[in-house]
């Protein structure tokens, strides 16, 4: 588990091989992540963004960027959670991913970036 703590917001991922919807002879390694966002704060929050960046050895960067997480803008009251599982797919089976959240404070609609931590996704036909 890869976990990080940004304004008492801390987000955790499990990233997952997915072996059943890959096919390393095309080039196409498809990893699942499991997220959860838990809100240790003093105010209820709101997920407004996404912004990903994905790296995928030999191809670069991508950005990805969209409102809220899976079609979403959740809120999270104090002391709650969401979670939320989604999936990316690589061409070379070895790379990782980062991002940010745009959050808002529902009391103030003040509005703050939280970390979404680094996490590594690699296949498991090149870790054997």
């Amino acid at each position: 588990m890869f976990s990080k703590t940004t304004s008492n917001i801390k987000v955790s991922v499990v990233p997952e091989y997915d072996t059943k919807n890959s096919y390393p002879s095309e080039n196409r390694y498809v990893f699942k992540y499991n997220i959860t966002i838990e809100n240790s704060g003093n105010f209820p929050v709101k997920v407004l963004k996404r912004k990903w960046l994905v790296f995928d050895v030999g191809f670069g960067y991508t950005e990805i960027v969209g409102d809220g997480v899976i079609g979403l803008t959740p809120e999270i009251a104090v002391g709650e959670k969401f979670d939320y599982f989604s999936n990316v797919m690589l061409r070379s089976g070895v790379g990782n991913m980062s991002g940010k959240y745009l959050i808002r404070n529902m009391e103030t609609n003040e509005n703050f970036e939280v970390d979404i931590p680094k996490f590594n996704l690699l296949s498991e036909v090149l870790s054997n």
